[in-house]
């Protein structure tokens, strides 16, 4: 009997992990757009902390991992020594606008499309279309252009990676090892302390399952594709969950299947749609969500759009920048994330007066 190619095998498991996501965050209601939300509109913290649990758990452990030698963290696209500061502030801003007009981010689409959502079914279209012209298609020559003109080559400045780490190295002479160590555990520490200081998060086992879930899915897919992955000849690009080009990858995937090989990022997105699907379906809460007017649908193309554009000139999204990347200690990671948090926090404020001008016309 053959083995099983190492490829088919870090996909197969990436499906896997995807269906405890689409699950988890059907079931739990894990959303980042949602947990902005309601902190603005009810003063309600506990989806936030339950965001900040999984960042906390997923940069202790994948900390550890590379501290270890079990992975190793510098192989990703997030502490590349290339530091695009100016595409995170600038993609996070679009991605967190458009993920408000679209009402969720990357994650919280695939999880409505298992859940019947048309409305999620167009935006996932129209990101992956739009990330994918960023990345490969029309867009990609004034991406590159853009980059060139804008990203830091840090190797000129005697740095090897982008890691907060590596920034604090300069200044206080942090040797590699076991300070580090130390330093993400304080990191991830703190942020346990801020999450379980409330006693309304503490409990609420629903949002303190979701963060401790996800972080650990987050540390899951480093070791899945830089472990079991790992090949001298064709190894596994270093990677975690995120949803903005692995969305244009599947789409390709669906279009030109012969000849192509799905990877762990399309494998999750699958798994994410039928974990979401068998979840919502158990629980009763599947049902066909369409558009209610023709502003509603324009929001959501214009949303996609800059969401798939913004999502990968800041290299991610909520969960790839926001989790993944924060799991790293990479630097771009922690701006793309105030970044997309600001972005939101505007989008908001917009939705918020056009409605109220809206209501002040059809009075």
């Amino acid at each position: 009997m053959e083995d099983i190619p190492i490829e088919l095998l870090v996909a197969s498991i990436g499906f896997a992990l995807g269906i405890i996501f689409g699950t988890t965050a059907q079931s739990t209601n894990f959303c980042t757009m949602g947990a902005i939300s309601d902190i603005i509109f009810i003063g309600s913290w506990n989806r936030f902390r339950a965001w900040i649990l999984s960042i906390s758990i997923a940069l202790l452990l994948s900390q550890l991992m590379h501290f270890n030698s079990v992975i190793n963290l510098n192989n990703s696209i997030y502490l590349s020594p290339n530091f695009s500061w100016v595409g995170a502030i600038i993609g996070g801003l679009m991605f967190g606008f458009g993920m408000t007009l679209t009402g969720g981010c990357g994650n919280k689409i695939l999880v409505r499309i298992g859940a019947g959502s048309l409305k999620s079914l167009i935006t996932f279209i129209f990101l992956g279309l739009f990330a994918y012209m960023t990345l490969r298609g029309l867009l990609g020559p004034l991406r590159q252009e853009f980059e060139l003109l804008t990203v830091v080559d840090l190797k000129q400045s005697g740095l090897k990676s982008q890691s907060v780490l590596e920034f604090l190295g300069m200044i206080i002479n942090i040797r590699e090892g076991l300070a580090e160590v130390v330093i993400a555990s304080t990191i991830s520490s703190l942020l346990i302390i801020f999450c379980m200081a409330s006693r309304s998060f503490r409990s609420s086992h629903k949002d303190l399952s979701a963060g401790l879930i996800i972080g650990i899915l987050i540390a899951l897919g480093w070791f899945t594709t830089g472990i079991i992955g790992k090949d001298e000849f064709e190894p596994t690009p270093l990677s975690s969950f995120t949803f903005v080009a692995p969305i244009g990858e599947a789409i390709q995937y669906l279009m030109t299947f012969t000849g192509s090989t799905v990877n762990f990022g399309v494998a999750s997105v699958g798994g994410v749609i039928f974990g979401s699907f068998i979840t919502a379906k158990i629980r009763g809460e599947f049902r066909i969500e369409s558009f209610s007017t023709q502003k509603d649908l324009i929001n959501h193309i214009v949303g996609a759009a800059l969401m798939g554009v913004g999502g990968v000139l800041a290299l991610g999204c909520t969960i790839g920048q926001g989790i993944s990347g924060l799991s790293t200690l990479a630097t771009s990671s922690f701006i793309a994330f105030l970044s997309i948090i600001i972005g939101c926090r505007v989008a908001l404020k917009y939705l918020e007066e056009e409605s109220f001008i809206g209501l002040f016309k059809s009075s």
